[in-house]
């Protein structure tokens, strides 16, 4: 019967809005307020997945974002398809349409579950062993069929058509969790005139209160406490209520990522909103009230559809109106089952028993339990379960007294249809943790507790070990006002000290049921055979007890080195239900205690966390924007070609028509246009080349720092090349860079190299030099470069200069002066990138196009012609000139391309002056820079192409070096290459081969300067 297992009254559902729904093709109906889970639990459903590698029958575990079990598919339609999302979190709503996962052909019916009547061969491990042989069937065989019967849900295969959202946002207090110690904390913050975010991943705010009967505050139910308090909150201005959010990732200086989950519980989202929304706040103080996760029992056949947590099922009823089944089995470790066990019987759910791990059991909640009829049980335990798809019943047996060989006695099975578990508390550290901050390990509550803070942050409540209702609130309240005065004194240290318990300017009168500290972590006893028992540790990946102290027998200590081996903890769940468990099977089989065997490291994102999210806008062809210069419109206009480098489009040549009505091809048009530049003129787009403004009083000094070269007594109005490397030693990137002023450097750098130059520089600034007195700017996109080049060049650019006189004696190679072309400022550069007289010609990038027009017509007299990327990697090749990343590829250091001049010998240091100093980094093998000439002109040689002495040598034949640059110079009638060879000035007259599949060709090691070696061309 629809519904059956619905109690007639309460929880927070909205028992006047049904909603229909389905899963796994079957329809049902719920109210609105439920998740998939709530409602799947009050139409008695538990089966709802399968395990990842037995495909075992699994059920609900949980009721939050611990959830390891319960992962769905919900589509809305074809390409709305979201997988693995846990039922107990997605939200029902009017057509929900949710699918399970990981079986075939159906649910009930798993052919995979064949898996698990072999388990006693499929260990731990057991595929690093079993799939080494024979040799390369892994990829072949092996892994494709491991792929296909595995895994979770299937990724969607078309484009997602919804819209993600990134925004910034700043506040002075954030705080994360809405239990008792968050809305406390938000409380006491927002009171004090501070900006305070308070965000939950829950779709209400409340926390565990939410699901609270009879607790009281301030003399009120919890319940109505928690709504005036929501009220307060959200009436002051100076407070951001966000439900649906959850923090799952801390970045150093107090940087949070927040996922706001706006449409998903919609049944019919709007266009005008985004899925979902990535803030990404700063917040000048934290405070972390983010709880406690109630931890499993690790006993045999703890997996059944119907065994989950206590608290959960307590959430189910109380929250949800959701009854967990009619006959439940609480097994507990802790008072926690007993408040679970009076909440479940006054719902009308027929508590069989409690076991009790505790030899003793004492207190209030026992004792109500005792008076209400409830069967108690100390010194027992559940030693298995019996049923199908759904527990039907538990073993129970008494812990022996004494030494014995059984470590419990003989088992009583009791019919139920629930079984539920508790084993204490877990502080939720994860974020904690993310910020670097240090846990230490608590004896008391034997639990990892916040030690010392790295941010500026403070924990309060349950997730820093306080227990008690009124304690929770208090605390809550005393970190929300000191971080609140903390947020106002902007010369308090990061890390400021956190209050004790307790240390609140306001009482928080409440009455609920203490659960105390006690709690168990490991395996529980059991007489069973060991060969044939799974007890459960990691539910998603199927690890169990059995396969952690197999582990350890396998010569595994670390904790790490065990989470990896077997896979626990690595599962969706980020270990919330397994690592605390792991820890103490790990401890007793090694007899050292859980601090010893260390703890395994929390990192984002606190859940999973959708690839939407991350990408934003940045899809399709905003994912790879197209950049474009100034100058772009005007290239295709004529007929260019282009190329993409780095993220720009950039003309690669310039083909004109031939008489037959076809164009030229590549090497007919860069031939002309190589011969062009050198007999008169040509005009390249050099706007892509990265810029930066280096601007300050020590700006000459961090340009010594940052270059090989010296930079201090470059005379403004000068321009050098320079180099700068990276800490290792190897050759980063390069550019020219020009002194306007005392102060002021204009940098270039190599087009694909702007972002990471920036970055370097911004690096060394912040963290090594933070006493230099300099400002950086890119100004990559503000500046179109004309690059004005051949014989011809100052007679083209002369009529349309002003204020600046280009006279090869008041204008020398290698100078850079300010005037205005055309009455539009430009910074000149005489500079030269194809060994002819050249010059950039710099001006605001609005005016590019304007005034590379005005350029070219003034050229015409001349022949001036349009050149690409193509005929500039010719030119600068003729000369010997190198590319960074083609001469290049991260293991060159400046001799090895001829740049040893280019290195200050006299400085006291630059980056990567002491990695020079290595012996190996002037060892004669090294691969240095030579040319290399074919000994038929007509053949050009492949780019990346392998050198070797003797290419008839055994294989494997000793590799010299490579081809880097190789092109065929219509100047010089011959084809040219660049290579790095090992020892390779040395050779230079020597002869080498080429070895290809079809031949074998043979090259002359050449001075790498082809044309014009003694530069006489640079000035005109």
């Amino acid at each position: 019967m629809t519904n059956r297992f619905r109690t007639h009254s309460g929880g927070r559902i909205d028992r006047g809005a049904p909603v229909s729904f389905r899963f796994d093709g079957k329809t049902y109906s719920g109210f609105k307020g439920d998740t998939l889970a709530s409602a799947l639990i009050a139409n008695g459903v538990h089966l709802v997945g399968r395990s990842f590698k037995y495909h075992r029958p699994r059920g609900f575990l949980s009721a939050g974002s611990d959830e390891p079990n319960a992962l769905v598919n919900v589509a809305r339609d074809a390409a709305r398809m979201s997988p693995n999302l846990r039922a107990t979190q997605v939200e029902l709503y009017e057509g929900l349409k949710a699918t399970s996962q990981n079986r075939w052909p159906s649910l009930g019916f798993d052919a995979g579950a064949a898996n698990d009547f072999v388990s006693p061969f499929l260990p731990a491990g057991f595929y690093y062993k079993t799939f080494m042989w024979p040799a390369g069937a892994w990829k072949r065989f092996y892994e494709p069929k491991i792929r296909a019967m595995a895994g979770l849900g299937v990724a969607p295969t078309l484009p997602d058509p919804d819209r993600y959202t990134q925004n910034y946002a700043y506040c002075d207090v954030l705080v994360v969790g809405s239990g008792p110690a968050g809305l406390a904390a938000a409380l006491a913050a927002a009171e004090s005139g501070a900006t305070v975010w308070l965000v939950d991943e829950q779709p209400e705010l409340g926390g565990s209160l939410l699901a609270e009967r009879t607790a009281t505050i301030e003399g009120k139910p919890a319940q109505q406490w928690l709504s005036d308090t929501l009220a307060t909150l959200a009436a002051k201005d100076n407070v951001t209520l966000l439900p649906r959010t959850t923090a799952f990732a801390y970045f150093p200086h107090n940087m949070i990522a927040l996922a706001e989950r706006v449409t998903e519980h919609l049944a019919a989202p709007g266009a005008d909103l985004p899925r979902e929304r990535l803030w990404q706040l700063r917040a000048r103080e934290v405070v972390l009230a983010t709880g406690a996760l109630e931890r499993p029992l690790v006993f045999p056949d703890n997996d059944r559809p119907g065994v989950l947590l206590a608290d959960s099922a307590r959430t189910y009823l109380n929250r949800y109106g959701a009854k967990p089944g009619d006959r439940a089995v609480i097994f507990t470790a802790c008072d926690a089952g007993y408040r679970t066990a009076l909440d479940l019987a006054a719902g009308g759910v027929a508590v069989v028993a409690v076991a009790d791990l505790r030899r003793e059991v004492h207190g209030e909640l026992p004792a109500r339990a005792l008076a209400a009829g409830i069967d108690v049980r100390p010194a027992t335990v559940v030693t298995g379960t019996t049923g199908r798809l759904r527990v039907s019943g538990a073993r129970l047996a008494k812990i022996k007294g004494g030494p014995s060989v059984d470590p419990v006695g003989a088992s009583e099975t009791l019919a139920c249809d629930t079984v539920l578990m508790s084993g204490g508390f877990t502080p939720s550290v994860h974020l904690f943790s993310q910020s670097r901050g240090k846990l230490v390990w608590d004896a008391a509550s034997g639990a990892y507790l916040p030690g010392s803070s790295v941010e500026r942050e403070r924990s309060a409540g349950a997730c820093r070990g306080i227990t008690g209702l009124q304690r929770v609130l208090e605390d809550g309240y005393g970190q929300g006002e000191a971080a609140a005065r903390a947020s106002r004194d902007a010369s308090s240290p990061a890390r400021g000290a956190t209050p004790p318990p307790g240390a609140s300017s306001k009482s928080f009168p409440a009455q609920a049921d203490d659960l105390g500290t006690d709690g168990f972590i490991g395996a529980t006893p059991h007489a069973r055979n060991p060969a044939f028992t799974k007890a459960f540790v990691d539910w998603q990946n199927d690890v169990t007890a059995k396969d952690i102290t197999l582990a350890t027998r396998e010569g595994f200590r670390s904790i790490e080195h065990v989470k990896r081996y077997t896979t626990t903890g690595m599962a969706t769940d980020q270990g919330k239900t397994s690592n605390m468990n792991t820890l103490g099977i790990v401890a007793e089989a090694l007899g050292e205690s859980v601090p010893k065997i260390g703890l395994t490291t929390f990192r984002p994102p606190f859940t999973p966390t959708t690839f939407g999210l991350f990408a934003g806008a940045a899809r399709g062809d905003q994912f790879d924007p197209v950049r474009k210069t100034a100058i772009h419109d005007w290239a295709a206009e004529h007929g260019a070609a282009f190329e993409d480098v780095s993220l720009w489009k950039r003309a690669w040549y310039f083909p004109k028509a031939l008489p037959d009505g076809r164009r030229e091809d590549l090497h007919a048009a860069v031939a002309r246009e190589c011969k062009a530049v050198r007999s008169s003129v040509g005009m390249f787009d050099a706007s892509t080349l990265g810029k930066i403004e280096v601007v300050g009083p020590d700006a000459a000094e961090f340009m010594n720092r940052m270059y090989t070269n010296a930079w201090a007594k470059l005379e403004p109005g000068r321009l050098r090349y320079g180099v700068m490397l990276r800490e290792d030693g190897f050759v980063m990137d390069d550019g020219v860079v020009g002194r306007l002023s005392s102060d002021r450097f204009h940098v270039t750098t190599t087009t694909g190299g702007a972002p990471r130059v920036l970055a370097h520089m911004e690096d060394y600034l912040q963290t090594e030099w933070p006493e230099l007195d300099v400002w950086l700017t890119s100004t990559t996109e503000q500046w179109a470069v004309i690059a004005v080049q051949g014989p011809k060049a100052r007679e083209v650019l002369a009529p349309l200069i002003e204020g600046i006189d280009l006279a090869k004696e008041a204008f020398p190679h290698m100078s850079v002066r300010e005037g205005t072309i055309l009455g539009v400022p430009t910074r000149l550069f005489s500079v030269s990138f194809t060994g002819e007289l050249g010059f950039e010609v710099n001006v605001p990038a609005h005016y590019g196009r304007a005034v590379w027009e005005a350029i070219f017509a003034a050229g015409q007299p001349f022949g001036i012609t349009p050149y690409g990327t193509e005929t500039m990697h010719v030119l600068r090749a003729e000369k010997g000139y190198i590319i960074v990343g083609q001469e290049t590829d991260g293991t060159q250091v400046p001799d090895d391309v001829n740049l040893g001049w280019a290195v200050g010998k006299a400085k006291k240091d630059f980056v990567g002056k002491r990695s020079l100093a290595r012996a190996s980094m002037s060892a004669p093998d090294r691969k240095q820079l030579v040319g290399l000439r074919t000994t038929d002109p007509k053949v050009v040689l492949e780019e990346g192409a392998q050198i070797v002495a003797d290419p008839k040598a055994p294989v494997p034949v000793p590799m010299l070096g490579f081809v880097t640059s190789s092109y065929y110079s219509a100047v010089l009638g011959h084809s040219i290459a660049l290579a790095v060879i090992k020892g390779g000035r040395a050779r230079i007259g020597t002869r080498l081969s080429v070895p290809m599949p079809d031949r074998v060709i043979e090259v002359e090691i050449v001075e790498p300067v082809f044309y014009d070696p003694k530069g006489e061309r640079l000035n005109g």
